[in-house]
């Protein structure tokens, strides 16, 4: 008997009565079957969301247009086979969060394949051949922005990728760069946004005397460090800490909040809406 295959169908729309009567209704129709679901209506704007995993064996194209008929004008319906996305890393200098990636990666642990490594410094290039993953340094040296961003762009052209991951990738991009990547770049900040921006926010923290510092991982748009928000954790500090210290204790929860983020990601668990996310 030939092995079934796993689904993932994402539903938003308008909220009215008898909507998942009527996604169950065709579920059922096309012989699939429901392994798990989630929904969530936003009552103060009317909006239904919700999540499926479903198994066996369907033409997508035929499944997707069944269920537009049955549902509200505005739906927008994403279904595809589960499977492991295809990304790229890019980074600058550290390798905290690159390296958390890729031993998650070699452990088999990450839902994702890394095709390439882009960086604009050769620096995480010793690292990348650890663990035998095409490296491509893009130097900004005498180029501006602009000039940079294109030939970054000329590199990620020659991958077909899902998702680009910025594992401490320390250069502002412009809004013409996001835009080739809409709600597919992801991107860990060094803080509990919004809070210090600069050079050294770990100095600044600590000159200030914080008691709890953070990580959000975020969707990137074209405004900095403003993107949907995906995950955010914090740890304690305390006054006997120097800022190396929290630098430490920093890292450390930007590596764990960016790969809580990215299992979220690859697993299809999100949506956006309004510059905010809804998580199942």
């Amino acid at each position: 008997m030939e092995e079934s295959k796993n689904y993932i169908l994402k539903i938003d729309c308008s909220d009215e009565k008898g909507l998942i009567y009527r996604i169950a209704d065709v579920v059922f129709k096309y012989q699939l079957n429901i392994i798990k679901n989630d929904e969530f209506v936003d009552r103060d704007n009317a909006k239904f969301f919700m999540r499926a995993e479903i198994s066996g064996e369907v033409d997508i194209h035929a499944f997707k247009g069944t269920l537009q008929a049955m549902l509200p004008a505005n739906a927008d319906i994403y279904v595809a086979e589960a499977r492991k996305k295809d990304i790229i890393l890019m980074g600058t200098k550290e390798t905290h969060c690159l390296g958390d990636i890729l031993l998650k990666h070699d452990s088999g642990d990450l839902n994702a394949n890394i095709l390439a490594i882009v960086s604009n410094y050769e620096d995480l290039k010793n690292l990348s051949d650890k663990f035998d993953i095409p490296f491509h340094c893009v130097s900004h040296e005498g180029l501006n922005r602009s000039e940079h961003e294109a030939k970054v762009l000329e590199v990620l052209a020659q991958y077909s990728v899902d998702y680009i991951v910025l594992a401490k990738y320390m250069r502002i991009l412009s809004s013409e760069f996001v835009g080739h990547y809409d709600e597919r770049m992801i991107n860990i900040h060094h803080s509990f946004l919004p809070a210090f921006v600069g050079a050294n926010p770990y100095k600044q923290a600590f000159s200030r005397g914080v008691k709890i510092i953070g990580a959000t991982a975020h969707f990137v748009n074209n405004h900095l460090d403003e993107g949907p928000i995906i995950a955010q954790d914090v740890v304690r500090v305390n006054h006997e800490m120097t800022w190396k210290d929290m630098q430490r204790a920093g890292r450390n929860v930007e590596k764990v909040t960016l790969s809580n983020a990215l299992d979220l990601v690859f697993e299809e668990r999100i949506f956006v809406h309004d510059n905010k996310t809804i998580i199942f």
